[in-house]
C-alpha cells in the first residue's frame, strides 16, 4: 500500500459525457430574468432589428450576454461558458452570431438603446412591485426621497478605440458617467441598480453640466412610476463635486427635484469660517446616529449669502459645511483652517422643518456607497470595453447595465430579507452561489437540477429559485 504525503488526493483527470453542470447557479440569474418579464420586454422591444430567416433572437443573445457577465465574463467569448450548458441556459449563438449581432446593433444605437432602457424599465416596475415593502420606491416621501447616485469613472483602454482619449490621471480611455439607485434607503439591505451608464472619452470633463443633465434625464426615464418631466420631491439626485454647478443645480431645480451636490467653497472660505459663531456647530453624527468626536456641521448659507458668493445659484439652495480634523497622518492641505477639513454641500432640503443637519450631512456621506456600485460594474463587464467601436461600446455599457439589473433583482426577490446574502458583491456571489456543483436529470419530460447537498450554501440556493417561482406563480 503506497503512502501518500501531499495535503490533496492524488487523482486523474479526464473528461466525460456526464450529467453534471457548471455555473449551475445561473438559474438564479435566468429565473428573475423571467419572473421580472424581462425576456418578454426584451423580445418585444428589439424585435424589429429580428431578421426574418434569423436563428437566434437579438434579445436573447443580448440576455445571454448581461448572464455571462453576471457570472464573470468580460468579453463576447465569455459566453462559451453558457452554450456547454443548454440543459440551463438553451440554445446559445457561438461567437460569430454574437458579434454579428451586436454590431448590427451598433449600426442602430440610439434605437436600440431606447428599447433596451424601455424594457428594462418595465422589468424594473414588475420587480419592485414583487419586492413589496422592500423595493427601493416604497413609502418615499421628500423627506425620505428615492436616491439616484450620479458618479463618473475612468476605464482604461489598451488599445486606440474609437474615440478613446488621454484623461486627467494620465490614463487613455473612457470617462463614463453613471447613475445609480440606491438600494439601501434608511439602511435597507440590498444592492443598488444601475439606471445610465453615458459612455464618454478619456477627456471629458468631471463637471460638465450637459453630461449631468444627459445622464438625470435617462436615470429619470428609467424610474418606474415617475414623471421624468416633473418627477418631485420624492426624487434626490446626489453628486460630488463635479456636479456642483450652477447650470446643474438650476436644471435640478425646475424640475423639482431634491439634490444633495457636492459644492466648491471660495478662497475666502478661512475668513468666512472666523464669522460662524461656535454655537453655531452641531456635532455630526456616525453612520449608527452617534455623535463623532471632532466632526460639526454648520449651515453656511446666510454668510455666503452675505458676501456675494451665492449669484446666480438656484434660490432655495442651502450650503451645509462639515469640519473635522484630519485622521492622525493624514498631510495637511493649504484649503485646511485651523487644522480643521473643510467639506462643503448644496442641498434644497427646506427649513425649519425637515431634518436636522447632522442628517442632512449623514445622508450625503452615503453618497459613498456610489463607489461600491461602481466598482459592482466594473466587476460585471465595466472594467474594460472589448470592442473597438464607440456605438458598439455603447451597446456592452447597456449589457453591463442588464448584468447589474439582473443581479439586483435575484438578490432582491431570491433572497429572504434580512440575509446577508442580499449584500454580496459579485466576486462573493459567484464564489457561493453561481458556480454551485449540480447534475441535471430529466423526469417525465421535465428538466431537474439537482444541486450538490454538500455544498455550503445549497440551501440558499434551492430556497432562492423556490422563492422566484413562487413570485412567477399567479395568486
Amino acid at each position: 500500500m503506497k503512502k501518500t504525503t501531499g495535503f490533496y488526493p492524488s487523482v486523474r483527470v479526464d473528461s466525460a459525457p456526464i450529467a453534471a453542470v457548471g455555473s449551475a447557479g445561473g438559474v438564479l440569474l435566468t429565473t428573475a430574468s423571467e419572473v421580472t418579464g424581462l425576456s418578454v420586454a426584451l423580445r418585444e422591444g428589439v424585435s424589429r432589428w429580428r431578421k426574418p430567416t434569423a436563428v437566434h433572437d437579438p434579445a436573447k443573445v443580448l440576455t445571454d450576454l448581461a448572464v455571462t457577465l453576471a457570472l464573470g465574463g468580460d468579453c463576447l467569448a465569455d459566453a462559451a461558458v453558457l452554450r456547454c450548458e443548454p440543459g440551463i441556459y438553451g440554445r446559445v449563438a457561438s461567437e460569430a452570431p454574437v458579434s454579428r449581432t451586436i454590431t448590427m446593433l451598433a449600426r442602430d444605437a440610439d434605437r436600440v438603446l431606447a428599447a433596451v432602457g424601455a424594457a428594462r424599465k418595465a422589468a424594473r416596475a414588475r420587480a419592485w412591485e414583487l419586492a413589496g415593502e422592500h423595493a427601493p420606491n416604497h413609502g418615499v416621501t421628500a423627506d425620505d426621497p428615492l436616491i439616484v447616485d450620479l458618479d463618473a469613472t475612468l476605464v482604461t483602454a489598451h488599445c486606440d478605440k474609437e474615440q478613446a482619449a488621454p484623461n486627467f490621471k494620465r490614463g487613455f480611455g473612457f470617462h463614463p458617467l453613471c447613475a445609480f439607485v440606491d438600494h439601501r434607503r434608511n439602511d435597507a439591505d440590498g444592492t443598488g441598480e444601475a439606471l445610465a451608464i453615458r459612455l464618454r472619452p478619456g477627456n471629458a470633463g468631471s463637471n460638465t453640466a450637459a453630461d449631468h443633465i444627459a445622464v438625470t434625464r435617462e436615470a429619470l426615464a428609467g424610474l418606474p412610476g415617475i414623471n421624468p418631466s416633473r418627477p418631485g420631491r420624492k426624487v434626490m439626485i446626489r453628486a460630488d463635486g463635479g456636479g456642483g454647478t450652477k447650470e446643474f443645480l438650476s436644471w435640478l431645480t425646475r424640475r423639482g427635484l431634491s439634490y444633495s451636490i457636492g459644492f466648491t467653497l471660495p478662497g475666502t472660505t478661512p475668513s468666512l469660517y472666523k464669522m460662524v459663531p461656535a454655537s453655531a456647530w452641531q456635532a455630526a453624527v456616525n453612520a449608527d446616529g452617534d455623535v463623532r468626536d471632532g466632526a460639526d456641521v454648520v449651515d453656511l448659507t446666510d454668510v455666503l449669502a452675505f458676501h456675494g458668493h451665492l449669484v446666480g445659484w438656484p434660490a432655495g439652495m442651502r450650503v451645509i459645511v462639515r469640519r473635522e480634523r484630519p485622521h492622525p497622518g493624514a498631510q495637511l492641505r493649504f484649503e485646511d483652517v485651523d487644522g480643521y477639513r473643510l467639506t462643503a454641500f448644496a442641498t434644497n432640503a427646506v427649513r425649519p422643518k425637515g431634518p436636522q443637519l447632522a442628517d442632512l450631512e449623514l445622508r450625503h456621506r452615503r453618497r459613498a456607497r456610489c463607489e461600491d456600485r461602481i466598482r459592482i460594474a466594473k466587476d460585471s463587464g465595466l472594467r474594460n470595453l472589448p470592442l473597438h467601436g464607440f456605438d458598439q461600446n455603447r451597446i456592452w455599457c447597456a449589457l453591463v447595465m442588464l448584468a447589474t439589473d439582473l443581479t439586483a433583482w435575484t438578490q432582491l426577490l431570491a433572497v429572504a430579507p434580512g440575509h446577508p446574502a442580499r449584500r454580496w458583491e459579485p466576486k462573493r456571489l459567484r464564489l457561493r452561489l453561481f458556480t454551485i456543483p449540480a447534475t441535471l436529470a430529466r423526469h417525465g419530460r421535465r428538466i431537474r437540477l439537482h444541486v450538490k447537498d454538500t455544498a455550503p450554501w445549497a440551501g440558499l440556493v434551492v430556497a432562492g429559485h423556490h422563492r422566484l417561482i413562487e413570485l412567477a406563480t399567479p395568486t
